[in-house]
Parts: C-alpha cells; sequence; structure tokens
C-alpha cells in the first residue's frame, strides 16, 4: 500500500502539527509491512520565525519519505501565512503528479492543508483521511465578522464542504467540535486527542506544589503561540501590575508578539523568550511554580481542545487556565486540581487565585499521563486510518506477463 501523508509541519518544527503528525507517522512506521510505503510531505522549519534549526529536504528512512518544501518565512500574519502555503500547495501538487498513491492522510488545523489532502484524492481517486485539529472557519467568524474581510467568510465555507465531503473518515481532535461538524456533516468520526509525548513523561518532576499566595517571587511561565487565539495581551499585563510577587515567563512567538510587548513596556516582571527546543523548556517547567493557558474570549475557541494541557499536566506542576467551554470541561473532568478562571476576566482570576491551594493531585496526574500518551493514542489513530485503508483501498489489479 502506497500511503500519502500531508502536513504543513513536521518534526523538527515546534508546534502541536509538528509534534502530532510526527508521532503519527513513527506509529505508521511500526504498524505497515516492509512492502508499504510512505510518503510525508511537509515543509522546512518555518513555526517561528525566531526559531530556525537546519535540517534536509529530503529524508529517507527506508519505506518512509519525507519531503520537505522551502517556503517564505512569517510572522505569523494572515497573509504571509496564505503565501508560505501556496508555495507548499502548488510544490506539494507538482511532486505528487508523476506519483500513485492508494490513500491520503491530511492533518489540518488552519484548513488549507486539509484542503490540499482534498484535491490531491479528488484528483488522483484514491480515499482520504482527515485528521482535523481546529474549526478555521469558526475561527474566522469570530476573529474577521466585524472587519471589512468578513466577505471572505463564505468562500471559507466552500472550501470547507469541499473537503469534508471529499474525507471518507474524519478525525476530531476535540469533543468540543461535535456540536459544529456533526450537525453539518453526516460522517464516519472518530476522536483521537492530543497527547503527551515521551520526552515529558519521562522528564515528569514530581514536586512539592507553591501556594501560589506564599510570600515570594512565584514563577509563571506561558509556552506556545503568542496569537490572536491566546490573548495573552488582555490577561498577562494586568495579572503582572496586580501581584508584583509574580514573574511572567512567556516562551513563544506570534502575530500578537508586537502587541503583547507594548502592553508590559512599564512592567518588570514579564519575559518574554523566543522559542526554545523541548530539552531547555522542560527545564523552564521544571524551575516553574505555576503553568500558565488562556485562550481568547471568543465564542469559536469554546469548542477547542489546546494541546499545551497535555504537556503541563505531566510537569506535575499546578495549572492556571483561562479556558471556557470543553476546554473547562475537559480540565475539571481531568485535572480538578487546576484553576480554571473565566478568560479575559481579571477580576474572576484575582477571586480565584487568592482562593488556590496550588496543591496537585498526585494521583490523578499519574492517571492523566497513563491515559493520554500519545504513542498509545498515535498506536490507536494509525491502526485506524490502516483499517481505514484496508476497507477503501480498491486491490490494484497485477499486470499481465
Amino acid at each position: 500500500m502506497r500511503i500519502l501523508v500531508i502536513s504543513f509541519y513536521f518534526e523538527p518544527d515546534l508546534c502541536a502539527g509538528s509534534f502530532r503528525t510526527s508521532s503519527f507517522v513513527k506509529a505508521l512506521r511500526n504498524a505497515i509491512t516492509a512492502e508499504d510505503t510512505v510518503d510525508v510531505i511537509t515543509t522546512l522549519p518555518n513555526r517561528y520565525g525566531s526559531y530556525r534549526v537546519e535540517t534536509s529536504e529530503l529524508e529517507i528512512d527506508s519505506n518512509i519519505t519525507i519531503r520537505r518544501i522551502r517556503v517564505p518565512f512569517h510572522k505569523s500574519g494572515f497573509y504571509d501565512q496564505a503565501k508560505s502555503f501556496f508555495v507548499y500547495f502548488f510544490n506539494s501538487l507538482r511532486f505528487v503528479r508523476s506519483r500513485e498513491y492508494d490513500v491520503v492522510f491530511a492533518t489540518s488545523s488552519r484548513l488549507f492543508s486539509a484542503f490540499l489532502g482534498a484535491v490531491i484524492s479528488k484528483c488522483k481517486r484514491k480515499p482520504l483521511y482527515l485528521d482535523i485539529r481546529d474549526i478555521f472557519t469558526d475561527t474566522l467568524q469570530s476573529i474577521l465578522g466585524k472587519t471589512k474581510l468578513k466577505y471572505i467568510i463564505p468562500v471559507f465555507l466552500l472550501v470547507e464542504k469541499f473537503v469534508m465531503e471529499s474525507a471518507g473518515k474524519i478525525n476530531l481532535v476535540s469533543k468540543g467540535f461535535d456540536g459544529y461538524f456533526l450537525k453539518k456533516y453526516k460522517k464516519n468520526y472518530s476522536y483521537f486527542t492530543n497527547g503527551i509525548d515521551d520526552e515529558f513523561i519521562e522528564d515528569s518532576l514530581i514536586a512539592v506544589a507553591v501556594a501560589p499566595i506564599a510570600t515570594g517571587k512565584i514563577i509563571f511561565t506561558y509556552t506556545g503561540n503568542i496569537g490572536e487565539g491566546q490573548g495573552l495581551e488582555k490577561i498577562v499585563p494586568y495579572i503582572a501590575a496586580r501581584y508584583k510577587n509574580i514573574e511572567f515567563i512567556i516562551i513563544g512567538d506570534g502575530g500578537r508578539k508586537g502587541t503583547l510587548e507594548k502592553s508590559i513596556t512599564h512592567l518588570h516582571n514579564v519575559k518574554i523568550i523566543a522559542p526554545i527546543n523541548r530539552k531547555d523548556l522542560i527545564a523552564f517547567y521544571k524551575k516553574s511554580d505555576i503553568l500558565f493557558l488562556h485562550l481568547n474570549s471568543y465564542e469559536a475557541f469554546k469548542k477547542v481542545l489546546p494541546s499545551k494541557i497535555f504537556e503541563y499536566a505531566a510537569m506535575y506542576k499546578p495549572i492556571i487556565a483561562g479556558v471556557d467551554g470543553y476546554s473547562k470541561e475537559f480540565l475539571e473532568e481531568n485535572l480538578p486540581d487546576s484553576l480554571i478562571f473565566r478568560p479575559c476576566d481579571i477580576d474572576d482570576f484575582c477571586m480565584k487565585y487568592e482562593n488556590y491551594s496550588g496543591i496537585v493531585d498526585v494521583k490523578s496526574r499519574k492517571r492523566f499521563i497513563a491515559k493520554f500518551s500519545r504513542q498509545n493514542i498515535m498506536n490507536e489513530m494509525a491502526g485506524d486510518f490502516l483499517d481505514f485503508s484496508r476497507k477503501t483501498v480498491k486491490a490494484v489489479p497485477k499486470k499481465t506477463q
């Protein structure tokens, strides 16, 4: 069987899509036969303009081939990301034009990679398995609904319809997506969520939790994207101004980094650090007292499940999260020792923070880590994908001699 994997991000890039797809391909490697082949079409690392790492454009390991396309570096803006995608899109089509595949797998958070997978699936007349990590059109409606750009939303809704109707099987990374997708598209769905990578499980540090309102410096650490979806500029400056003993360490980059930097110019207890590799990141986690998470107060973000929750949980540190909707439900069910406050609401944060014990429930964390091991989840997802492939791939007739 000849498998094509479409993912805009792949290791050694630093983002949820990269970690997820890399783990999925590793799981495939262990599940396929020697006669099967996997082609991964991705990009050279480009998630953050401030993080660059050298890697090869072509990597071949037995029956796995990884082809990385060079795209323009971007600053996470809508237009420059679109430009990068078009370079990836047309180069990917050029690569697959003369190649034959039996099944296509595409993973996407911003719809574009899913669209590429759907186009290739249609052109090759091969089945498509989609892994949906975000509701792009819903996010656009929340962000652009009151701007002049709102007129492009119907176009993306048509693209979404084409993508979803092209798929033979769809995986939703969050159960919170159900309310949006299930009523619009009658498809075969699965739910393989994000998980905890082995690096974090191996380096977990069980430590005595520090009470947040104790005297002395309290280190809050946030890692990840600094974008519209996180809305850090709407909460971090207010927390830092109210609590001088809190030292914020924000590790990441993104389209709203400049806005955040402007909002903290008068503060001395907020530090922004460029993206770093995972080994160094774990060292920061271990030095932290609190791991901080925040999503903007848009309706669309009530459906998502941030991948950051999983690696935070593995560090056995108190988690403070400004989230609502499905993320809130997930934390309450699986990580009940977390502090959850309303997004962008400094008053709600203060009220709950000043009554928060910061005590970590070690038993519940152990259960969480066992349940959400990325390796186990991706092994199950690879099995599901291969089951789908075997049921839908038509046997290729042998050539007569």
